[in-house]
């Protein structure tokens, strides 16, 4: 089976950070210096994503058995998850199927519910670009925000290009995959309960996790806590990150 491709920072108990859809380790790099003061972080890379393999097979299932594969390769138990959307998704299915590895789990503005397919303006400006004829990033730029106005959100998506050969652009991720298996990315976790120590954070701005959605959370996690991040949306951890990085060490040391 294939492996994973992860980097680590810093000693200590072990926390696993997992990205989120169209995402990478990259995008955690900064948070995850700061958490490697005080742990051994594994920043990964999901199947189809950043530097680990592609793969037509793209589900929860088949993600929460890579990261299980990661966990048993390198040794650790006792792990602390911090998972981002997408991620966090795979790290709740990794804590449903596997507790006694678990320790402490974070959620970062994701619930285990199905959502509705919304990444079609995303998809679209993605697939539209003419990668044989773009030759630098701020091209690439200017051409997404004819379909894409914040130009964050354009950032984020453009880490994904890299130089396939000189003067050439191309997607890092499996794009042709992630759009096929859409409908696999937004289908609910199926588990009973999970009984991990469980901090979800909400932006205030999203609408990923809703007030009407904590009931039903905190009867799936009976020993979880919901916090608000008032000014974030769903990018809490880099629209926020101070305030994330705070509450999400008061939990782990706790």
């Amino acid at each position: 089976m294939k492996q994973l491709h992860y980097r680590t920072i810093g000693e200590g108990k072990p926390l696993f950070i997992l990205h989120g859809l169209f995402g990478s380790s990259d995008n955690w790099q900064t948070l995850g210096k700061r958490f490697g003061e005080y742990f051994k972080v594994y920043l990964v890379d999901q199947r189809n994503h950043g530097k680990s393999f592609h793969s037509d097979e793209f589900n929860y299932d088949v993600m929460v058995k890579d990261l299980y594969q990661l966990v048993k390769d390198v040794g650790e138990e006792e792990i602390n998850i911090i998972g981002h959307s997408m991620g966090g998704k795979t790290a709740i299915g990794f804590a449903a199927e596997h507790p006694d590895l678990m320790n402490k789990l974070v959620v970062a503005d994701i619930s285990y519910k199905e959502y509705p397919l919304h990444h079609d303006a995303i998809i679209d400006a993605m697939e539209s670009l003419d990668l044989e004829n773009i030759k630098s990033r701020s091209e690439a730029d200017e051409a997404m925000a004819k379909d894409i106005d914040n130009w964050a959100v354009r950032q984020f998506l453009l880490k994904n290009l890299y130089w396939k050969e000189k003067g050439r652009l191309d997607w890092q991720i499996n794009l042709p995959v992630l759009v096929e298996k859409m409908p696999n990315i937004v289908a609910e976790i199926p588990f009973d309960t999970i009984d991990s120590n469980t901090l979800f954070i909400r932006g205030g701005n999203s609408n990923y996790i809703l007030k009407s959605d904590f009931e039903d959370i905190h009867k799936k996690f009976p020993f979880s806590d919901i916090y608000t991040l008032e000014d974030a949306g769903h990018w809490v951890h880099a629209e926020s990150p101070d305030e994330f990085y705070n509450r999400v060490m008061r939990f782990l040391l706790l």
